[in-house]
């Protein structure tokens, strides 16, 4: 039957996209565990040195910038009977299980050990999540070959993932308010191990029985026949760094790094910027520890309640952007809002450290993070229809992977940023959270509770500005667009690649 005139077939089932979504929303609380917290917990409860972490975060996404390329390598040369991407994500769901428990163990080792300990299984937990990760952000480039269609299973499933993500957020306000009564701890440094061990393993329990659902739910439909490469031809990484388009969109995501700031540091900053619990004088170690750490889990659900009003509010509206306007307008108009925003929460902060004030500010700030978190993916599926017009090549697991870098590149700079500040104005964490004291962050020093406060503020919002400078060279847009996807279709029907 024709269809009409503008109107788009549509490749996948709803159940099917449904699917999809709820394994991102598994894969989005289990990175978040990790990506969110673990800066904390090796600085605060491990209490590792902070030139170690910050050597160990440097060093791991160095590796990762080797490792990520290979897997997207890996994953274009063959295709198995399972499909190319789906077999990678159930092999790879069980050893994130059990390392995800293992990084959050708190072994009783000394600090040198410690530091062995927790450098092995960070650099292992990298390299096996990898190996899941550019699979599962490849399918959106085979469940359909519709542009359109794309864009929406990339927009509904980021905003999924995006929602995972606050999973851990609600746990560490839940835990933090009901565990101290209920194990009635004094000991705060203990108390934080098993705060989270258990967030550790409700996250994995959940987490994992929806991101491997994707395996047996969703179908492999755009099926390039793997091709051998002829002599003289560009190699794999060549098509890659000669692709202009698909390099401004990993600049524009390198330069963006300081977006993770506002979930990476929010901790740090609810321990060292904010106390907005009672008066403490007078109170009892156990009520000391309780009330600051309930202070801690406020802060923190504060910012996570900006973020997903922010954030995953704009990550709702994206499809309706998507459709209405270019991807590249989409992101200077919302980096420039950021950034003007952040200002205005600088300001605050510098003249009051109030808070409450701060919110109306930090939530505006967070809608590009929305933003870019969705459009970064599409554009990168435009950037390989691009590619494949081009070359004769579609690099979908190698398109994937580039995205999968800049996000780890992202978060690495983030930590490696909370490290340097901490060594910066000399905070030390075994004075503030120890096994016989718990100081709130009104102990230190004002200059100090505004440097922290900065790495949710000024320092995204710059991010945000330099980001927006790459898309003015962007071209893939408008007729450009509309004249690739045609173009592209006409020549899969030319060489009888067939959609199943």
């Amino acid at each position: 039957m024709a269809k009409n005139k503008g109107e788009t077939k549509k490749y996948i089932p709803k159940k099917e996209m449904m699917s999809f979504c709820v394994a991102a929303m598994g894969q989005g609380m289990i990175y978040a565990m990790m990506s969110s917290y673990i800066s904390d917990y090796y600085l605060n409860v491990l209490q590792l040195a902070p030139m170690f972490v910050l050597m160990l975060m440097l060093l791991a996404r160095v590796w990762d910038a080797i490792n990520d390329p290979l897997m997207g390598i890996i994953v274009d040369r063959r295709t198995t009977k399972r499909g190319k991407m789906k077999p990678y994500i159930l092999y790879a769901s069980l050893p994130i299980a059990i390392l995800t428990i293992l990084m959050y163990l708190s072994p009783n080792l000394s600090k040198t050990n410690l530091m062995i300990y927790s450098a092995v299984v960070y650099v292992a937990w990298g390299m096996i999540y990898t190996m899941a990760d550019v699979p599962f952000w490849s399918l959106p480039n085979v469940l359909t070959p519709d542009a359109e269609e794309r864009g929406s299973v990339i927009s509904l499933g980021r905003t999924f993932n995006g929602v995972g993500s606050a999973v851990p957020e609600v746990l560490f306000l839940v835990i933090g308010l009901t565990l101290p009564k209920i194990l009635g701890i004094s000991d705060g440094l203990e108390y934080n191990k098993k705060k989270y061990l258990i967030m550790a393993a409700i996250t994995i329990a959940i987490g994992m029985v929806l991101y491997v659902r994707s395996y047996f739910k969703v179908k492999e439909r755009v099926v390039i026949p793997d091709r051998k490469r002829v002599p003289g031809e560009p190699s794999q990484l060549s098509r890659i760094f000669k692709c202009k388009p698909l390099m401004l969109v990993i600049l524009m995501g390198v330069l963006s790094s300081g977006r993770y700031m506002v979930q990476a540091a929010a901790v740090h900053v609810a321990r060292y910027a904010f106390y907005i619990g009672p008066d403490l004088a007078g109170l009892s170690e156990a009520e000391r520890v309780a009330a600051i750490d309930a202070s801690v889990s406020s802060v923190k659900t504060i910012f996570q309640v900006c973020a997903i009003v922010g954030m995953f509010g704009a990550m709702l509206f994206m499809p309706v952007l998507m459709k209405k306007f270019d991807y590249k307008k989409i992101v200077i108009v919302t980096c420039l809002l950021g950034f003007v925003s952040s200002l205005f929460t600088t300001f605050i902060g510098w003249f009051t450290m109030n808070l409450y004030i701060c919110i109306p500010f930090i939530l505006i700030s967070c809608i590009p993070l929305g933003v870019l978190n969705v459009i970064s993916y599409a554009m990168i599926g435009d950037c390989l229809d691009y590619m494949e017009l081009e070359t004769g090549f579609r690099d979908n697991g190698l398109g994937s992977a580039c995205q999968g870098f800049v996000n780890k590149l992202g978060n690495a700079l983030a930590t490696s940023g909370i490290v340097i500040m901490y060594m910066f104005i000399g905070l030390e964490p075994d004075k503030m959270l120890s096994s016989t004291a718990v100081m709130a962050a009104t102990d230190l020093a004002t200059g100090q509770r505004f440097a922290m406060f900065s790495l949710v503020s000024i320092v995204p919002g710059v991010s945000l500005l330099l980001c927006a400078i790459p898309m003015f060279f962007y071209k893939i847009a408008g007729k450009e667009k509309e004249r690739i996807t045609t173009e592209l279709a006409r020549v899969r029907e030319e060489k009888g690649i067939v959609i199943q």
